[in-house]
């Protein structure tokens, strides 16, 4: 009788990837990056281990939006007083904060439970090309 493997919390490594999001699609490059932080690309993926990988996102000003979403797309935040919603579109909010859209994206993706902080803490998202990143030589991610 085979026993079910789980590994452990020391077996566990975390990779760094870097990935150009400059003209990819703002959903389809959210997917991929929240897989490789969930890890479930890994063989030994356990769902209550925190064994994703490290993601460096560079051009996340320069993303890319089908249709009107530009326009259409809303984001909502409250102050917490009566009244206090304020909305904004996609293109306001990569005015104001380029990197935004895709961080709010990744973590809708991700399961809300325990991890959820540690794993949106391996993510670093950039508006331009540098990242403070080079140190850890992470693995550019080609297109899939």
């Amino acid at each position: 009788m085979m026993k079910t493997y789980s590994p452990k919390p020391t077996e566990l490594s975390h990779d760094w990837y870097l990935i150009d999001a400059e003209g990819k699609t703002l959903g389809r490059l959210a997917t991929q990056i929240a897989t490789l932080i969930l890890g479930k690309h890994k063989p030994q993926f356990s769902a209550h281990l925190d064994c994703g990988d490290n993601v460096v996102v560079i051009n996340a000003a320069k993303i890319a939006v089908t249709g009107n979403k530009l326009e259409d797309k809303k984001y909502y935040r409250h102050s917490g007083y009566p009244g206090g919603i304020k909305e904004t579109n996609l293109a306001g909010l990569m005015v104001r904060k380029p990197t935004a859209a895709l961080e709010n994206a990744i973590a809708g993706m991700l399961p809300k439970n325990r991890l959820h902080d540690d794993r949106m803490r391996r993510l670093k998202v950039y508006a331009t090309a540098e990242h403070p990143h080079a140190g850890q030589t992470p693995k550019m991610l080609g297109d899939k």
